[in-house]
């Protein structure tokens, strides 16, 4: 009986709490490992060989590391620092910032519940891989593309065209049939999605553990096997030897680097800002922010130099093959076609299908639980104990996820999938940028230069993202490019004639004279000023801070790279999917999540059911330039503002009582 007991503790374990009640993780360890969880998946270890095996060479890692420190670090420390900074799940958190932003945290969340039911199909045909790695031969022995297409996806092809070879208005799908293995590995699957979350996160740090932590172990193995293979050192030399200077001269190279870092990292799913507000109260966030970052580049650099070495043993070569390593390709092609002719096949091909499912597990769970905590802090799920609700969503996910489980699901997944990563995500994570950046505080800059100057730069600023990616696609990048530029310069000059001069001097250098003063409150004021806020709490003591570029980095870079990727996308749509239902339906899908934010935008007591109650007041502040969040001021125990009233005592003006 003690031993049932200690085992019954270990699989129901109960969650710490802050001294404000809300659940802590069992330490930062555990954090840290779950949001390594959400971000390191499919991404990672099929994706990023792909994505590098078309822009193989040395070079590859001047983009990679760009858009690492460009792109993706600034926009993951803004996730982790609003989820420990307001402790509360996407939507309360986004409402704090204003309460018209509370459109842009639904959004979020609904992105990653977009992917997650079509991700645990995926997962499905990852464990029909797995359950035939037990057969002896491997049944994909000299049949990988008939065993994939026939045997796992047994999907139906479209026909684009009748028997006398005129084509059909819209693309026909015949097959609709529901596959009864992948329905049932969907089943089992969703089943362990709910155990590892459904008493919340004092479960699933203990989850975490096995399903990081293996793939970890098995990551090593697999990389020690691989580099034993016959020529394998050609395939690591693709990767990491050879030289191509003339790839960074093309924007290829540029665009792949920076979706694989805002794929592979996973911003935009609403699962990092959800996680960190189950830190205590004053984590270290900034280096939790480069320690998640850089573990996860770390992981898929490492599995690039499995699959790379498989790349040599099977003697392809990029520059005869070209792009024709697909992400799905990698994981279900190349590497079990290597697999069967290794000594072992079984059991490595064993460790390499369950790695993958225990990365894609630990990914799923953290998409889920952001709309757990969404709906638990939601008015009309508040009493509803935490188990109900994940069983409830559970359910209604694996219902939902039925229709890629059918004859036809591929294909659906396919489009889902292209329009969801390509348009949502980025344009999501865009709005992200912009919201926080013109709306935060913005009663501040209207009173300093006046409400015509503010609404003037805002409106430039959008618009020269909007019409530079527009006319770039009309008429070329350098058009584009001319014409965003001329039209942000053109507008930051009539805000300035326009503004009022200032009452309160910005800091050192901007102070210096009334246009440099009026161009820092109206391009810099914002972000600066919710970094200084989020660093009352993420940068007290000796915890690192949030430094100053972090904001201009955001506003000026991530958010023009982000439209500029996003917007390839709508003539790609028009090109090849316009006549085909399922591409009409993912391209709809991609598109709910942007209406949920005009939603928030326009009418944002709609969605006030989302937000905590006792938390919808908590953040507003009255014309109060360059001063401190006082809510952040009051939450911190043990500590006295040295100087009060001093311009930097929200930030350097705080120190730990000893």
């Amino acid at each position: 009986m003690g031993f049932a007991r200690k085992a019954l503790k270990l699989l129901n374990p109960v969650s710490e709490k802050e001294n404000d009640g809300r659940d802590v993780w069992p330490n930062r360890a555990a954090f840290i490992l779950a949001a390594m969880g959400g971000a390191v998946g499919l991404g990672n270890v099929l994706r990023y060989p792909s994505v590098v095996f078309a822009n193989s060479g040395l070079q590859w890692f001047i983009p990679y590391l760009i858009a690492l420190f460009f792109l993706g670090i600034p926009v993951l420390c803004l996730e982790i620092s609003l989820g420990q900074a307001y402790r509360a799940g996407v939507v309360t958190a986004f409402n704090s910032l204003n309460h018209r932003t509370k459109g842009v945290g639904l959004g979020v969340v609904l992105t990653g519940y977009l992917v997650v039911c079509y991700y645990v199909p995926i997962l499905s045909w990852i464990m029909h891989y797995f359950r035939c790695s037990f057969q002896s031969p491997l049944p994909w022995k000299d049949r990988g593309d008939e065993f994939y297409m026939q045997d796992v996806i047994a999907n139906v092809a479209p026909r684009a065209e009748d028997a006398d070879g005129n084509p059909y208005r819209w693309v026909q799908y015949d097959g609709t049939a529901l596959i009864g293995e992948t329905v049932g590995w969907a089943a089992f699957i969703w089943f362990c999605v709910w155990l590892c979350m459904f008493k919340g996160i004092a479960l699933t740090g203990r989850a975490i553990w096995v399903t990081m932590g293996l793939p970890i172990i098995m990551l090593i193995v697999l990389l020690g096997r691989s580099a034993s293979l016959d020529n394998a050192g050609r395939g690591v030399k693709y990767y990491f030897g050879e030289w191509h200077s003339e790839k960074l001269a093309t924007g290829q190279i540029w665009q792949a680097a920076c979706g694989q870092i805002f794929f592979s990292i996973g911003v935009g799913f609403g699962y990092f800002t959800t996680y960190a507000s189950y830190n205590t109260r004053f984590a270290n966030a900034v280096q939790d922010t480069l320690i998640i970052a850089c573990s996860n580049s770390a992981f898929e650099i490492v599995a690039g130099f499995v699959v790379f070495s498989i790349i040599g043993f099977l003697n392809m070569n990029p520059v005869d093959d070209g792009q024709g390593l697909g992400t799905f390709v990698v994981g279900f092609l190349t590497y079990p076609h290597a697999l069967t002719q290794m000594p072992g096949s079984n059991f490595f091909s064993v460790v390499w299908f369950l790695t993958i499912a225990l990365l894609g597990l630990s990914s799923a769970v953290a998409l889920v639980e952001s709309l757990i905590t969404v709906l638990n802090e939601a008015v009309p799920f508040k009493n509803v104990p935490r188990w109900a609700t994940a069983t409830g969503v559970t359910v209604a996910s694996f219902l939902i996820s039925l229709m890629y489980c059918t004859q036809f699901g591929y294909y659906l997944l396919d489009a889902v999938d292209t329009w969801v990563n390509n348009i949502t995500l980025l344009l999501i994570v865009w709005c992200e940028i912009v919201s926080v950046s013109v709306l935060y505080r913005y009663k501040d800059v209207v009173m300093e230069v006046g409400l015509v100057a503010y609404l003037t730069y805002s409106l430039t600023y959008i618009l020269s993202m909007f019409v530079g990616v527009v006319v770039g696609q009309a008429v070329g990048p350098e058009a584009g490019a001319g014409a965003g530029f001329g039209i942000f310069v053109v507008g930051t000059l009539v805000s300035l004639l326009v503004a009022k001069e200032p009452n309160s001097r910005p800091p050192k250098f901007w102070g210096g004279n009334k246009f440099l003063a009026k161009f820092w409150w109206l391009s810099l004021y914002s972000m600066n000023q919710l970094r200084r806020d989020l660093n009352v709490i993420v940068a007290v003591g000796k915890n690192w801070s949030i430094p100053m570029i972090w904001g201009p980095v955001l506003r000026y870079i991530s958010a023009p790279i982000l439209a500029i990727i996003a917007s390839f996308s709508y003539p790609d749509f028009y090109a090849r999917g316009r006549n085909d239902p399922l591409q009409i339906f993912g391209f709809t899908c991609a598109h709910i999540g942007l209406f949920l934010v005009l939603v928030g935008l326009v009418i944002p007591r709609a969605l006030d059911i989302f937000v905590q109650p006792e938390k919808r007041d908590d953040f507003k502040v009255a014309y109060a330039p360059q001063e401190p969040m006082p809510t952040f001021v009051a939450r911190i125990d043990g500590i006295e503002r040295v100087e009060e009233g001093a311009p930097d005592s929200g930030e350097e003006g705080i120190k730990q009582k000893h």
